[in-house]
């Protein structure tokens, strides 16, 4: 019997971990297209039930095999809604339409250095502003 246990442990152990890599592959893979819908719930939904599936598998008394992928399973799942709870990211309720002029504005860009965005005045433009949600 608890040979059985362990196989069924063992096996949600690994689909723990596989639904966690999934979600966070779709994750990641929406990141990178700037899609990342406004209701998350269902990203957090699928993050939660790899913790949940991990769980039951140490419940059920796993082997070493099942317990390591568990155990990423459940700081996955764990650190993606826990990120999502205290980053809330607001959008403004206007944004810049494509023809607007661009606002004034001055940032570092990737090699620390002053931008301002008042050197590409007169020229066409195509800026793309990446939100990230981690």
């Amino acid at each position: 019997m608890e040979a059985r246990s362990k196989k069924l442990g063992t096996t949600l152990g690994i689909a723990a971990f596989g639904v966690a890599a999934l979600t966070m592959v779709v994750w990641f893979r929406q990141i990178n297209q700037v899609d990342i819908p406004e209701n998350r719930i269902v990203f957090a939904i699928f993050f939660i039930s790899a913790v949940a599936l991990a769980i039951c598998a140490f419940v059920m008394r796993t082997r070493w095999f099942g317990a390591i992928p568990a155990l990423v399973a459940i700081v996955i799942g764990g650190f993606f809604p826990f990120s999502m709870t205290i980053s809330r990211q607001e959008t403004g309720t206007t944004g810049i339409q494509v023809g607007q002029t661009m606002p004034q504005f001055k940032a570092l860009d990737r090699n620390g250095d002053w931008f301002d965005s008042a050197s590409l005045e007169g020229k066409p433009v195509l800026m793309k502003f990446f939100r990230g949600h981690w």
